[in-house]
């Protein structure tokens, strides 16, 4: 892809990874809403259950994707000194990773 084109792939993948949050928080809703857990035991058995993990997972994947875009953008316009965006850039990045490790983690945790 063209480094022209490489904005639209952002704005793009923002707006499908915007799509599948509201869909997936509007499903999260309307399931806790009519069938909440009532103990640990049942958010564990529901969150075990392979579909609902993988559906989590696309969920925050998304989240973080969506997250990084917003995020290094504003970082890009604001913060003028390379130096000084290149850290911003890395430390944000970090946590991203950090908290998709964390996810994963949970998700095969419960999994087990």
């Amino acid at each position: 892809m063209s480094r022209k084109a490489s904005g639209f792939r952002a704005w793009l993948l923002q707006r499908v990874s915007a799509i599948y949050l509201a869909l997936y928080l509007l499903y999260l809703v309307y399931h806790f809403s009519f069938n909440p857990p009532a103990d640990y035991a049942s958010w564990h058995a529901w969150l075990a259950q392979p579909v609902t993990s993988i559906f989590m997972a696309l969920f925050f994947s998304s989240l973080l994707l969506h997250a990084w875009i917003g995020v290094r953008d504003i970082i890009i316009d604001y913060i003028h000194p390379l130096a000084a965006r290149l850290l911003t850039l890395t430390a944000v990045a970090l946590l991203l990773v950090g908290c998709g490790f964390w996810v994963i983690r949970i998700l095969v945790l419960v999994a087990l």
